[in-house]
């Protein structure tokens, strides 16, 4: 209910700028050409719950109605947009086995089979829910706070000033590879939760947190940051911009990446209605971060994709300009709050993880007002701000590995290979009851 009532505020809010909202989107990729990416990643999460026959069936069903829908556009030239012309079968797949659900299942299968549906649409409804609150971030927030977040940056020396000389000096190749990164995000993501999920055919339930959780709740609650702190980013604000949007007419100054910005006492700055106010805290940062922590428990390749990731996704959003050091930073605090949070939702709110929680919490909201009130103290006296800022940031990345590490449970098999073997040689106390060998 919380996760529509969302939905039907954020339709209301886009109708009221005179574009459709999420749940017009979503109505829309019934029948008109959507992105595909979202949609079969939905369609593979929803699987997790199906055996293998019914995996094999749902994808050729999904494959074949968009044959059929792309050969109907073909037919009578339909204009697609940004080049999409397939993804509706996947979406009409879904929805099918939610009507499976309720007409053809009973007890517990039913209610398995229609949270694998819900677990798909969210991811889709995740995307297009997205896409309406950066419109309302533009919309909504004439003017920017990037001269504050600029001047703050000097701390850590303007982190995306020279990665954006650098990314700038490997030519084509670099560019590309971040620019692949940093846009396949959701994919690493379902790699990672597919993964996760992997058992939930078998065991007949779901775990009782995975990745996909963490990754919703960072994009609900991240673009209502951008609210209380619309910042553009460097390319926008001291650069030329960038994709056609934003520009030099609108920036601060041409600066970015030759020359770091001055230091002078910073003010609010009006920006155009079309760029999103996306980048205090960095969600691509607090995103890698997720897929890194829920990484952790795979097999080695999937742990050293998820540290590349991680890795990539920052020096992408550093080198495109895109994002701040500081943002980056408070990405970190932000996605490790959140992830506490969920898993003491989890186990039980005990007194570690409350402790943990408020600790992350007020380290974030000290970061947002320092950023906001100290910039010009922070820019003056980098040797000492910046150090602090890191220091920040570790002691929340130390206490979550310090509490989770203590209340994580250990696997029974795990337990069982540490246990010590008795010897059934050995002979007993009298009185004591002989030991079987497991």
């Amino acid at each position: 209910m919380a996760a529509l009532g969302i939905l039907v505020t954020l339709e209301i809010a886009a109708r009221h700028y005179g574009q459709p909202g999420p749940i017009t989107d979503q109505v829309n990729g019934l029948v008109f050409a959507p992105k595909p990416g979202p949609l079969y990643g939905g369609l593979a999460l929803m699987m997790v719950v199906l055996t293998w026959r019914e995996r094999f069936i749902a994808a050729g069903v999904a494959i074949g109605i968009d044959v059929v829908f792309v050969l109907v556009r073909w037919a009578v030239g339909a204009e697609m947009t940004d080049g999409h012309f397939f993804g509706n079968g996947a979406l009409w797949v879904m929805l099918g086995c939610a009507v499976i659900a309720v007409t053809r299942r009973t007890g517990r299968e039913r209610v398995l089979l229609l949270k694998g549906v819900g677990l798909g649409l969210l991811l889709v409804a995740a995307r297009k829910t997205g896409d309406t609150w950066l419109f309302l971030t533009s919309k909504s927030r004439p003017a920017v706070l990037d001269q504050y977040v600029a001047t703050a940056d000097h701390a850590l020396g303007n982190l995306s000033w020279p990665a954006g000389r650098m990314l700038r000096a490997t030519g084509p190749i670099g560019t590309h590879l971040l620019h692949l990164v940093y846009a396949q995000l959701a994919v690493a993501a379902v790699v990672v939760a597919l993964y996760q999920l992997r058992n939930v055919a078998v065991e007949r339930r779901f775990p009782s947190h995975h990745l996909v959780r963490t990754f919703l709740v960072i994009g609900l609650l991240g673009p209502a940051i951008y609210m209380i702190f619309p910042v553009v980013g460097p390319v926008f604000a001291y650069g030329p911009g960038a994709s056609g949007t934003g520009g030099v007419h609108w920036a601060a100054a041409n600066l970015w990446p030759d020359t770091p910005p001055p230091i002078h006492p910073p003010h609010p700055m009006p920006y155009d209605e079309i760029t999103p106010r996306n980048c205090m805290p960095s969600l691509h940062t607090a995103w890698a971060t997720a897929i890194f922590i829920h990484s952790r428990k795979g097999p080695r390749v999937l742990r050293g994709a998820g540290t590349f990731w991680l890795v990539a996704t920052l020096a992408a959003t550093l080198a495109f300009g895109y994002h701040y050091g500081v943002d980056l930073v408070a990405g970190v605090v932000f996605a490790l709050t959140i992830e506490a949070a969920l898993r003491s939702f989890d186990r039980g709110w005990d007194r570690s993880g409350i402790q943990l929680v408020v600790y992350g919490a007020t380290v974030f909201t000290a970061l947002l007002v320092s950023y906001r009130c100290l910039p010009l103290q922070m820019a003056r006296h980098p040797l000492v701000f910046g150090p602090l800022l890191i220091l920040a940031m570790t002691s929340v990345v130390h206490g979550y590995i310090r509490t989770t590490g203590r209340v994580e449970p250990v696997p029974e098999a795990v337990r069982r290979l540490k246990a010590p073997i008795p010897n059934q040689f050995e002979p007993h106390q009298p009185g004591q009851a002989a030991e079987q060998v497991p």
